[in-house]
């Protein structure tokens, strides 16, 4: 392994190997980054300024939104950036602290979409106890629970990562670090890391895909005894807009993610990257406030001036 000489730097291909494509990545990075931004920043501004807005569900999803807006400026200015100028380098330390922060990010939307799972079966299941058991101080320990958690879970991808052996080749297939496209560049054997890594994201993420699974079924079961249509209904319309964001959001990355990363293809894995990390949390300001009323009301509040 002395003979080895480790890489300083990696360069990220981007779509540079599809030159026709480098314009339209440029403009649609730009312009989902901008919408997403615009988006998210909206909801939290509705959510902090409209006093009926300030409830357990609208808490969480305030802190989604921002956490969306963290989760594409982690990866879109440096894509955007590569795109313009051509050149994809990226230090070895810088490769590293972007998988860290990404992964970081993609764990806390795991964790949060389970914690907003639960808060929507509470309020449907234990409408009676839901005000007194879902405070704010419950709350916010829910939401900085799925930060730890998250910061945990990418530690040690990280780690398991970048404790690998890079010596060349050093051009990552893809338009951020990424754990496949960089654990397969690695110049030792770097099965056991992938095995290892591939177990915890299934233990991981399949522990909180189950919750929220239980989670809507307790819900269903629920909003089944409902007698009339319209109740059960309004009902169901509570959860609609988060359900739809938790099969977006497990539905794209579990493509990457719960697969070998000798099975990573850098073309699917690159097309599937785009919708699970950019267009994914840019959509969900859009799908939040196409299905509920009340944000609806808000956001005209908040550029309108309308009352109501």
């Amino acid at each position: 392994m002395s003979n080895h000489t480790r890489v300083t730097h990696f360069i990220l291909r981007g779509f540079s190997d599809v030159p026709q494509l480098r314009l339209v990545a440029i403009l649609l990075f730009l312009l989902v980054y901008t919408f997403g931004l615009l988006g998210n920043l909206s909801i939290i501004m509705a959510v902090v300024r409209d006093s009926r807005l300030h409830s357990p569900m609208y808490f969480f999803l305030k802190n989604l939104s921002f956490l969306d807006m963290c989760y594409t400026s982690a990866t879109i200015p440096k894509a955007v950036a590569i795109s313009c100028t051509g050149s994809g380098v990226i230090s070895y330390l810088e490769c590293a602290t972007q998988l860290y922060i990404f992964i970081t990010l993609a764990g806390t939307e795991c964790f949060l979409l389970t914690a907003m799972a639960y808060d929507r079966c509470l309020a449907i299941l234990r409408p009676l106890l839901y005000g007194s058991i879902m405070s704010q101080k419950y709350c916010s320990a829910l939401v900085v629970t799925a930060w730890v958690s998250g910061a945990i879970y990418s530690a040690f991808h990280t780690f398991n990562t970048f404790s690998l052996l890079y010596c060349g080749p050093n051009v990552i297939e893809h338009f951020f670090c990424d754990i496949p496209p960089v654990m397969r560049l690695s110049c030792t054997d770097y099965h056991v890391n992938e095995e290892v890594g591939f177990v915890v994201s299934i233990c991981t993420v399949m522990s909180s895909l189950v919750l929220t699974v239980v989670s809507y079924i307790g819900i269903v079961v629920t909003v089944l005894r409902i007698p009339s249509v319209d109740g059960r209904w309004k009902a169901f319309s509570t959860c609609s807009s988060h359900l739809t964001t938790v099969i977006l959001f497990y539905g794209t990355g579990s493509f990457v993610y719960l697969r070998p990363a000798s099975q990573y293809s850098p073309i699917l894995g690159r097309l599937a990257s785009i919708f699970y990390s950019i267009v994914t949390p840019s959509l969900n300001p859009v799908v939040y406030c196409l299905r509920n009323k009340d944000m609806k009301f808000a956001l005209q509040k908040l550029y309108c001036g309308k009352k109501y």
